[in-house]
């Protein structure tokens, strides 16, 4: 990646909905200082771009299929700890946003905010600067700073929870108990503020914790009536 003055900088643009990526093309190719180097539907795509064509600037979506785009922040990073990272997104969950900078991104704009702030933060980021989150993320991430976290076997849990599992059906999936899963869903609700497991579920997408892509399938008839 170079930073020569006036040169132009080079775009990777990574989101699996077309029209989204035709309107980045665009907004892109109406700069003099920017071209578009590349595009990739999904996180696997997008690393391996990255190792092919060395653009200046990564424009990542988060919600990605086979790689989420945390997984390929982190994998691109790992490839050069340099590259320059803008995290796009439709989704406020402060969990997933402070995932997303501690990986690497150097920015973080909500996909309502591209007409207005995209180009800016694109030549901003190019020129080495770190962008302090939007304020409706930043509101979020306070409010839940001092949250107990879930620990990564609540979130499996909360995950199968998430499809529909009864406790039985989860304790079966995960060796354990139909008691320990009672146990943990009750430390999850205390900890996430939920009414019940529903609660907690769309809590926890709706923070980041979890994704939809990332829960697994039920079987037919395993609906939770616990």
């Amino acid at each position: 990646m170079t930073n020569a003055p006036h040169a132009s900088i080079a775009v990777l643009v990574v989101d699996d909905h077309p029209l989204l990526r035709d309107g980045l093309a665009a907004m892109l190719a109406s700069q003099p200082d920017m071209r578009l180097v590349g595009e990739a539907t999904d996180g696997e795509q997008a690393v391996k771009l990255f190792a092919s064509l060395r653009p200046d600037v990564v424009l990542m979506d988060l919600q990605l299929p086979r790689m989420d785009g945390v997984e390929a922040i982190t994998r691109i990073r790992a490839q050069d700890p340099r590259a320059r990272i803008i995290v796009l997104t439709t989704y406020t969950g402060d969990v997933r946003a402070v995932r997303a900078l501690h990986a690497g991104a150097a920015a973080y704009l909500l996909k309502d905010m591209l007409r207005r702030e995209l180009i800016d933060t694109i030549r901003a980021v190019y020129a080495g600067r770190r962008l302090p989150v939007p304020g409706v993320i930043a509101e979020s991430i306070a409010a839940h700073v001092v949250d107990d976290a879930l620990s990564p076997r609540e979130i499996d849990v909360l995950r199968h929870a998430g499809a529909g599992l009864s406790n039985k059906l989860i304790g079966g999936r995960m060796g354990i108990s139909e008691q320990t899963v009672k146990a943990h869903m009750k430390s999850i609700m205390a900890k996430l503020g939920a009414r019940d497991r529903t609660h907690a579920v769309t809590t926890a997408l709706s923070r980041g914790i979890l994704a939809l892509e990332t829960l697994p399938l039920a079987d037919p008839g395993t609906r939770a009536r616990d």
